[in-house]
């Protein structure tokens, strides 16, 4: 979520924490939260989390690995080793546990975000798969699956206990498979009382009841996702990344999450095909998964920030 109230008093911190002492010449060269935060190479990158300090965590689909940064500096360490299956969307509740969504592995893991221990590992299906974002509720914690007509739900106990398994729930409605990647990235509606889902192969937005899986489609009168990748929703706002189109759709929704009207598209020449968003301050922070580029142990990788 945006945090302009707090991104005043993390920046002060930040700047306090850089800054050289009064007596002594100021022979600092870097900005705090810079632009662009470089991932280690062959990282391939594809989920961001950021929580409500100044940190970010992302997911390789290279090996499941999790990297913690600091958007202040940019710095940052593998905090988690992968289990050699990918990482793929991610988030962090309250409790600095997270939610990763785990590729073609067709499962879920929660890692503590402070230390990289596994807390529990979830296998959501042993189908061919493809388990691709998360989104955490009140209740549970919500994955994609863009291989297969379903959602995987991991409902949350008292004081956010986790479960012993998850719970497959069939998308219906106005939902159709169709060939290639379907359900991607996945959000709440503005009131937090249905599901916002994207559909990659359509572009088409769909609102999910969460206790029937039934979706309808969102009416974005002529617009299409097209590439749509992840969604973060921002008060009545949207922000959809349209990964091989390198931009991002700003969408006003009603509360309802039933309708929305294009407000404005966002790009940045840094991108180089962005798969997912997280906020923080004013600011949105999109990694680059760069599938058009040929991987390699030295491929280099890295996050843009950018301010719509």
């Amino acid at each position: 979520m945006l945090r302009t109230a707090l991104i005043g008093a993390v920046a002060s911190i930040g700047l306090a924490a850089l800054a050289p002492a009064a007596a002594a010449p100021d022979t600092t060269t870097e900005e705090p939260f810079p632009d662009r935060i470089e991932l280690p190479n062959g990282f391939l990158p594809e989920g961001i989390a950021i929580g409500a300090g100044p940190s970010a965590w992302f997911g390789s689909r290279a090996d499941g690995d999790i990297y913690r940064a600091n958007l202040v500096t940019g710095e940052g360490e593998v905090i988690s080793q992968g289990p050699g299956t990918p990482s793929v969307g991610l988030k962090v509740d309250l409790r600095k546990r997270l939610f990763v969504a785990g590729g073609t592995g067709g499962d879920g893991r929660v890692v503590s975000a402070r230390t990289g221990e596994i807390l529990a590992s979830y296998q959501f299906t042993t189908e061919p798969s493809f388990v691709n974002d998360v989104v955490l509720t009140r209740r549970a914690a919500w994955f994609t699956d863009s291989s297969r007509a379903e959602l995987y739900r991991l409902p949350l106990g008292r004081n956010g206990a986790l479960p012993d398994e998850a719970e497959a729930v069939p998308l219906t409605g106005d939902w159709v498979q169709t060939p290639g990647f379907n359900a991607n990235g996945i959000a709440q509606t503005p009131n937090r009382r249905a599901l916002l889902v994207v559909q990659s192969s359509t572009g088409q937005l769909f609102r999910v009841d969460p206790s029937s899986g039934e979706a309808t489609q969102v009416d974005l009168g002529s617009t299409l996702l097209t590439a749509g990748d992840g969604l973060l929703v921002v008060g009545r706002t949207l922000y959809a990344v349209q990964n091989q189109l390198n931009q991002v759709a700003e969408i006003r929704l009603n509360l309802a999450g039933t309708a929305g009207t294009l407000i404005a598209i966002h790009t940045s020449p840094d991108f180089d095909i962005p798969t997912t968003v997280a906020a923080f301050g004013p600011w949105l922070y999109l990694p680059n998964a760069r599938f058009t580029t040929p991987p390699t142990p030295d491929t280099p990788y890295w996050v843009t920030r950018i301010q719509p």
